[in-house]
Protein backbone atom coordinates (compact mmCIF):
# COMPACT_ATOMS: atom_id res chain seq x y z
CA UNK A 1 0.00 0.00 0.00
CA UNK A 2 1.27 3.43 -0.87
CA UNK A 3 0.07 6.42 1.50
CA UNK A 4 -0.52 9.72 -0.79
CA UNK A 5 0.55 12.83 1.46
CA UNK A 6 -1.36 15.78 0.72
CA UNK A 7 0.71 19.26 1.56
CA UNK A 8 -1.90 21.07 4.51
CA UNK A 9 -3.09 24.41 3.30
CA UNK A 10 -2.12 27.09 5.65
CA UNK A 11 -5.34 29.15 7.58
CA UNK A 12 -6.91 31.77 5.07
CA UNK A 13 -6.12 34.35 7.85
CA UNK A 14 -2.42 33.56 7.57
CA UNK A 15 -2.45 33.51 3.73
CA UNK A 16 -4.13 37.06 3.20
CA UNK A 17 -1.42 39.48 2.00
CA UNK A 18 -4.13 42.08 2.07
CA UNK A 19 -3.03 43.30 6.10
CA UNK A 20 0.68 42.81 5.68
CA UNK A 21 -0.10 45.42 2.04
CA UNK A 22 -2.04 47.59 3.97
CA UNK A 23 0.27 47.65 7.15
CA UNK A 24 3.54 48.07 5.34
CA UNK A 25 2.36 50.55 2.83
CA UNK A 26 0.57 52.59 5.99
CA UNK A 27 3.63 52.21 8.32
CA UNK A 28 6.04 54.13 4.82
CA UNK A 29 2.77 57.13 5.06
CA UNK A 30 3.82 57.45 8.43
CA UNK A 31 7.65 57.43 7.96
CA UNK A 32 6.96 59.51 5.13
CA UNK A 33 4.99 62.26 7.56
CA UNK A 34 7.48 62.19 9.76
CA UNK A 35 10.75 63.07 7.32
CA UNK A 36 8.58 65.76 6.50
CA UNK A 37 7.89 67.14 9.17
CA UNK A 38 11.51 66.67 10.25
CA UNK A 39 12.53 69.28 8.21
CA UNK A 40 16.04 68.67 6.16
CA UNK A 41 17.74 66.48 9.07
CA UNK A 42 16.12 63.57 7.38
CA UNK A 43 15.83 64.75 3.32
CA UNK A 44 17.68 62.41 2.25
CA UNK A 45 15.35 59.69 3.34
CA UNK A 46 12.34 61.02 1.78
CA UNK A 47 13.37 58.91 -1.39
CA UNK A 48 13.06 55.68 0.30
CA UNK A 49 9.50 56.68 1.84
CA UNK A 50 8.25 57.58 -1.33
CA UNK A 51 9.59 54.43 -3.00
CA UNK A 52 7.76 52.28 -0.01
CA UNK A 53 5.03 53.63 -0.74
CA UNK A 54 4.96 53.14 -4.12
CA UNK A 55 6.11 49.77 -3.85
CA UNK A 56 3.45 48.64 -1.46
CA UNK A 57 0.66 50.54 -4.01
CA UNK A 58 2.10 48.46 -6.59
CA UNK A 59 1.90 45.40 -4.97
CA UNK A 60 -1.51 45.62 -3.81
CA UNK A 61 -2.03 46.29 -7.56
CA UNK A 62 -0.26 43.11 -8.72
CA UNK A 63 -2.89 41.37 -5.78
CA UNK A 64 -5.61 42.82 -7.45
CA UNK A 65 -4.76 41.46 -10.59
CA UNK A 66 -3.83 38.39 -9.73
CA UNK A 67 -7.00 37.89 -7.86
CA UNK A 68 -9.54 38.82 -10.37
CA UNK A 69 -7.84 36.12 -12.78
CA UNK A 70 -7.98 33.66 -10.37
CA UNK A 71 -11.77 34.73 -9.94
CA UNK A 72 -11.89 34.25 -13.64
CA UNK A 73 -10.11 30.85 -14.12
CA UNK A 74 -7.48 32.30 -15.99
CA UNK A 75 -4.21 29.37 -16.61
CA UNK A 76 -1.38 31.28 -15.01
CA UNK A 77 -3.23 32.95 -12.24
CA UNK A 78 -2.26 32.14 -8.46
CA UNK A 79 -4.47 29.62 -6.65
CA UNK A 80 -6.10 30.50 -3.31
CA UNK A 81 -6.65 34.00 -3.71
CA UNK A 82 -10.35 33.92 -4.70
Amino acid sequence: MTEIHSTPTLVERLSDPRPVLAVGTLAWMVATAVVLLAGDRWSTALPVCYAGIALGLLGFGLFLVQRGAARRGRRGAQQGLV
